[in-house]
């Protein structure tokens, strides 16, 4: 996040109103160059500090001692925010919104952030669960809403923001705005285009794809999540681009190549999708110690027919157990609506050396 610079402040002094104060600091930070977005985030964490503290109180009564009492209250709220974010990141944002603005004023030296969340993304989705949001979708909206998001990762602001003149049907790409003015190019997944072509076209080049706001998109997700059986706390317009990031990653996509897809401006951030979900654990165990005949299990032990491994037809070794994959795509799959399509193949046993 690019450093803000905020000018000193003008006709604010000891004896300025708290509210006063934070209106100073608002309009400092518009003209360093603060977004309309990043603006809105203050002044929420402003407001909700100045709810605490008294609006009308000067700055001369502030003290350090506010501060931490405030950031107490703050996380004696519980787990959840207002919209069902984890508040602990909330907590830790207002806390550095908050604790610039004092240190700005002259109130307050170096005051420490409330812890934020540990670094790492959770909660994607599967891509069995992506498609069966696709397959519960009630018009072009919802599931145009779901491929832009879970098929090439953009953020719910991306989406909103993208024209039709953005659109490039023949390259079956899109030219993308980002985070502080930041453009990208990034491709369209069959989905998209399948209903991107079915659309054009547009009544309005200049029009905007999707003429939802945010609000309205993640109202959309959290019906969707409940006529697809899936738990609406799980499904939120974030999760589907990290759902994205980690399906990529599990196709081979380099990190490098992620990074420039999902618009990120530090490698270090896109390295934090490295984890591995239980079935990646899973499939790397099985590569490290079903690749070769083990010792076989004593005769006693339960079950020990199922897993000693025997002599395959035509030379090596071939285990009896191993989960078989779903033999076909539903109507929504990788190749697009209407395609049949197959999972990567898993064999029913795995062959030794």
């Amino acid at each position: 996040m690019p450093r803000i610079q905020l000018r000193p402040p003008r006709g604010v002094g000891a004896d300025t109103k708290v509210s006063e104060a934070a209106e100073e600091f608002l309009r400092a930070l518009e003209e360093g160059g603060a977004s309309k977005l990043t603006l809105k985030s203050y002044r929420a964490a402003l407001n909700d500090f100045l709810d605490f503290v008294g609006k009308g109180r000067p700055l001369r009564e502030l003290t350090e001692e506010d501060y931490y009492r405030w950031l107490q209250d703050l996380r004696s709220r519980g787990e959840r925010g207002p919209r069902g974010g984890r508040w602990e990141s909330t907590v830790h944002y207002y806390s550095v919104f908050v604790r610039r603005f004092l240190r700005w004023a002259g109130v307050a030296g170096e005051l420490p952030a409330a812890p934020g969340r540990r670094p790492g993304f959770s909660g994607a989705l599967s891509w069995r669960e992506v498609e069966a949001l696709l397959q519960a979708s009630r018009d072009v909206y919802d599931a145009l809403i779901v491929s832009l998001m879970a098929e090439s990762g953009l953020r719910a602001r991306e989406v909103a923001s993208l024209t039709w003149r953005d659109v490039d049907l023949a390259r079956g790409s899109a030219r993308v705005r980002g985070k502080y003015g930041k453009e990208r190019v990034v491709p369209l997944g069959p989905n998209a285009l399948f209903i991107l072509r079915s659309l054009w076209p547009p009544s309005d080049p200049d029009g905007r794809v999707v003429p939802l706001s945010y609000q309205a998109m993640y109202l959309r997700l959290k019906s969707l999540a409940r006529r697809a059986g899936l738990d609406p706390a799980r499904v939120r317009p974030h999760v589907l681009r990290h759902t994205f990031a980690t399906e990529a990653l599990r196709r081979g996509v380099s990190l490098p190549a992620l990074q420039r897809l999902l618009g990120h401006s530090d490698i270090k951030v896109t390295q934090l999708y490295l984890h591995l979900l239980d079935d990646d654990v899973r499939r790397e165990y099985e590569r490290a110690f079903l690749s070769w005949p083990p010792a076989p299990y004593p005769a006693q032990a339960p079950f020990a027919q199922y897993l000693q491994p025997y002599a395959a037809p035509g030379g090596g070794w071939a285990w009896p157990q191993v989960l078989a994959g779903p033999q076909a795509w539903p109507r929504w799959g990788p190749l697009g609506p209407g395609v049949p399509g197959q999972e990567a193949p898993r064999a029913d046993v795995r062959r030794g050396p």
